[in-house]
């Protein structure tokens, strides 16, 4: 059917229960399945493949990508194609948002896994157990249900709040199943075809899969001269450095320092490339930015100063210098600095995600009378009773598996109420949610309150940011079900399903992705951080830390410098940004993760952009092929790009660990 909506004088005008009223009678769907066993484990599969894909990125990248449209197309034509062969009856609309729902709550609940979590054991040198990372996500993604169902009330059944993104994913479902089920049968075969194809470049260029293929399927080894399998080096540049060593040829360097150690390497990496056509043009030119200035400019004149420089390591070996040196060193400051003051002067320059805070709505009078949906909201007793339980249960695991203070947790949780209703007040803006920013307050004030313990302010952050963002997110997923007239308390079960999914897959692949067993066989962190993944969202937690444990006053004059420039810096790119509307392009939020990101994954960010918005550009008419497939199909392809690269790599990183 199509998609209802009061008009902006309704919203103003209605009270809460009349809008409760209509809804009911224009849109609710009350005898159509929704949360069935299908939908549930289809969403729950979805979910853990997802999330896993969107953990491999984010360790990339440090960006958190939504998976709500990826697995409603996928839904869509998994279960279209099964009703056709006569095998079972086709998914209705509601099914196909429960899916995405569980599908969507399953990727973002593992946001701690590229954040705090990473940082809590690059500061400490702790690595829990994969069941305590998995409980401690589990427990606090809970209390963001619990406090999300409150709050739909107020931002979508009254305030009918816009969730632009949400929305979306609301149109596209109706799009589908109000008779042009055929875009999404192209759109599922678009993204299952990039999706194969880069899945078979990401094999090529795997060791793990190639000697499971030459050697153990094919037994190369044994009727060939082969000892090692034969992989295309992802890094292109390496066919130069090998061949420029036999012959003494010229290899790259700025101010002596060459190419190699400033980690300005030519990688094709397809899964940078399809997160860069979802970034944008404008977003990957400021990260383009920031790299430059670093890697190419500043880090050589550091390093040529002496305040970059080799350093002996805690067993007595001399540490090259290497692109994590350098961030680690000198650059993740002023990155940092970047990242947070762009972040908050961004924040702070919307002031209507203040004032809706405080504002009295004339239609939150006359609420009173009978409650027509009642029997199928989640009873406010419940997230009442069950946010101070769930929370104190949060405050005590993030006690007893990372040695936080009891009184210092609990000193946390009256920040996560207000976080959360800023976050979600701008995620019903703009579907954009200012986690990274807020956090830093927490992690500030816990600091302020003890310097000595970095879990400190590093746990009671990631455990106001987590539920945070969960909540905002949860309600942004609950705008298509809004929409589409599902059930909310079906919803709320579908998220928790969901954030099972994500820690159950996630806790133990983070493990085995990124710590490696140290001589005495215990999983250490040292190969954490690498070129291949940067964990740039990460470093910038433990950058945080570091300032409040250390004090700005340790570092070296070039440092404080660089921080003062980059705050600068961002006020004026932020503001210039304000003053034009957005048509200032550079963003100071991206430009500091240039910074912490490997510059070889940023090129191909860019590259990604740069396609996209020329392929966009050329094909921008309506109705014909090129603008289906480059317009309309660019979130299928880019989404195939990373999911069939990042499957195979963790394909590849299972294998090598079992071979």
């Amino acid at each position: 059917m199509a998609l209802q909506q009061l008009t902006d004088e309704q919203i103003a005008t209605w009270t809460r229960a009349q809008k409760d009223e209509w809804w009911f009678k224009n849109v609710y769907r009350g005898d159509m399945a929704q949360l069935t066993w299908r939908s549930a484990l289809t969403g729950f599969l979805l979910g853990g493949v997802l999330s896993a894909t969107g953990l491999y990125i984010g360790a990339k990248t440090g960006l958190s990508l939504g998976v709500g449209l990826t697995s409603v197309i996928l839904a869509f034509a998994l279960f279209r194609t099964i009703a056709a062969a006569g095998l079972a009856s086709d998914y209705t609309i509601l099914e196909n948002n429960c899916t995405q729902s569980i599908a969507t709550a399953a990727g973002y609940v593992v946001t701690p896994l590229i954040s705090s979590l990473p940082a809590y054991m690059l500061v400490t040198g702790v690595v829990p157990p994969w069941w305590q990372m998995a409980i401690w996500m589990f427990v606090i993604s809970l209390v963001g249900v619990l406090l999300a169902f409150p709050l739909k009330r107020r931002f979508i059944n009254e305030d009918q709040a816009p969730f632009p993104e949400g929305r979306a994913c609301g149109v596209v479902m109706d799009s589908l199943y109000s008779g042009h089920g055929g875009d999404g049968l192209f759109k599922a075969k678009l993204l299952g075809g990039v999706s194969a194809a880069a899945a078979i470049y990401q094999a090529i260029i795997s060791d793990g899969w190639m000697k499971l293929l030459q050697f153990k399927l094919l037994m190369m080894d044994r009727w060939t001269s082969m000892k090692e399998a034969w992989y295309l080096h992802e890094r292109l540049d390496d066919y130069y450095y090998a061949w420029a060593a036999k012959v003494d040829a010229f290899t790259p360097s700025i101010l002596g320092t060459s190419f190699k150690t400033l980690g300005l390497r030519l990688t094709l990496d397809v899964a940078v490339i399809g997160v860069g056509g979802l970034m944008g043009l404008a977003i990957a030119g400021s990260c383009f930015l920031g790299t430059f200035i670093n890697f190419v400019i500043l880090a050589p004149l550091m390093i040529q100063m002496g305040d970059i420089a080799p350093r002996i390591g805690a067993n007595g070996v001399p540490v090259p210098l290497s692109r994590i040196e350098i961030v680690n060193q000198w650059s993740l400051w002023w990155g940092v600095t970047m990242m947070v003051v762009g972040a908050l002067v961004s924040l702070l320059a919307k002031p209507e995600i203040f004032r809706g805070l405080f504002r009295k709505s004339e239609a939150r009078a006359n609420v009173v009378g009978t409650d027509l949906l009642k029997d199928i909201e989640v009873p406010l007793w419940i997230s009442y009773a069950g946010i101070p339980l769930v929370g104190l249960l949060g405050c005590y695991v993030t006690h007893l598996f990372f040695g936080v203070p009891v009184w210092m947790a609990l000193v946390s949780l009256p920040l996560i109420f207000v976080l959360s209703v800023i976050c979600t007040n701008s995620m019903a803006l703009t579907s954009w949610t200012p986690t990274g920013a807020l956090s830093k307050i927490t992690q500030f004030t816990m600091g302020a309150l003890d310097r000595s313990n970095p879990a400190s302010n590093l746990l009671p952050a990631g455990m106001t940011a987590e539920i945070a963002n969960n909540a905002a997110n949860l309600l942004n997923d609950i705008k298509p079900g809004y929409m589409l007239g599902g059930k909310p308390r079906q919803q709320a079960i579908g998220h928790v399903i969901g954030n099972l999914a994500g820690v159950l897959v996630c806790s133990p692949l983070f493990m085995l992705l990124f710590l490696k067993p140290d001589a005495n066989g215990v999983l250490s962190t040292a190969s954490m951080v690498s070129d291949q993944f940067g964990f740039p969202s990460a470093l910038q937690w433990k950058g945080v830390a570091d300032i409040i444990a250390r004090g700005v006053n340790s570092l070296p004059i070039s440092v404080v410098v660089s921080m003062v420039v980059a705050a600068l810096a961002a006020i004026a790119m932020e503001v210039a940004r304000i003053r034009t509307k957005g048509r200032f392009g550079l963003s100071a939020v991206a430009t500091g993760l240039g910074v912490v990101l490997p510059p070889e994954a940023v090129f191909g960010m860019f590259v990604g952009a740069l396609l996209f918005h020329f392929m966009g550009a050329r094909h921008k008419q309506a109705g014909t092929p090129g603008h289906r497939v480059w317009v309309q199909g660019m979130e299928p392809i880019c989404a195939g790009l990373i999911s069939g690269a990042a499957l195979m790599g963790i394909g590849n990183a299972i294998i090598n660990a079992v071979l």
